[in-house]
């Protein structure tokens, strides 16, 4: 998934050429859990029933609504924010949930939590990323949503062990045309 040519950041467009729909456009970020814990995680997410099959990631902007012609602007943006934040260690270990506030189990995030806060909270800085959320910024790694009760339960079970530790040196912007799932669409390297 790398779009980083000499330590600079560039503008791959993944989907194939497909427009945008309309004058909106909605957009994520997120840190994507690499292998083998990705395939892992993603895999117990639809094992549980899950109707949202995306890769396995720790969301650092949830899914917000832009004009198409912010774009330009979101992506400079976001290069700064990444020049300014260093690479760190992200170890995910254990599960937790938001039940019952919200029927979701996770994989918990055990280091690199205030990395991953300061990195949202930098983002979210932008103008035309700036939105209301319901709840204040967890990271986590959602492994079941929405799903039966027992499934929650068997998810929270059975990834109570888990555990991994890798590197994050990069974050992606992702798109949603409302047609397709998810797409990447730019890395951000860390430092610069």
């Amino acid at each position: 998934m790398e779009s980083v040519a000499g330590g600079v950041a560039r503008s791959v467009d993944r989907r194939g050429g497909a427009p945008e729909a309309g004058d909106t456009i909605q957009i994520g970020i997120a840190v994507d859990v690499p292998e083998p814990w990705g395939g892992v995680l993603t895999r117990r997410r639809v094992e549980a029933g899950d109707p949202q099959v995306v890769p396995a990631h720790v969301t650092l902007l949830g899914p917000t609504e832009i004009p198409v012609a912010a774009l330009p602007a979101v992506e400079a943006h976001l290069t700064r924010v990444a020049a300014t934040h260093l690479p760190f260690t992200l170890h995910l270990r254990g599960t937790g949930t938001f039940r019952p506030v919200t029927q979701v189990v996770f994989v918990t995030v055990a280091a690199g939590i205030s990395e991953c806060e300061l990195l949202a909270a930098a983002i979210n800085a932008a103008p035309e990323l700036h939105r209301e959320t319901r709840f204040p910024y967890h990271p986590h790694v959602t492994v079941a949503q929405d799903v039966a009760p027992e499934a929650l339960d068997r998810a929270y079970e059975d990834l109570a062990d888990f555990s991994a530790m890798f590197e994050v040196d990069s974050f992606t912007l992702f798109s949603h045309s409302g047609e397709a799932r998810w797409q990447p669409r730019r890395d951000f390297r860390l430092g610069g």
